[in-house]
């Protein structure tokens, strides 16, 4: 297992990355020279980042049920 500040620095980066895309994808899309597979595939991409983030978020900050 990691320690919360490798987590944390992972999580980080992965937030950045995220952020970069999502900017990438509105720029493509107000540009229009685009094609729908290449903004599928960053979306897709986009979506998978967010479900690395929301796991590495939960191992930082696990939902302890009493």
């Amino acid at each position: 297992m990691m320690d919360k500040e490798t987590l944390s620095e992972q999580l980080s980066d992965l937030r950045a990355e995220h952020r970069a895309l999502d900017d990438q994808i509105g720029h493509i899309l107000v540009a229009g020279s685009f094609s729908n597979i290449d903004v599928q595939r960053l979306k897709k991409r986009k979506l998978a980042i967010k479900d690395q983030m929301l796991r590495l978020e939960s191992a930082l900050h696990p939902n302890i049920i009493a």
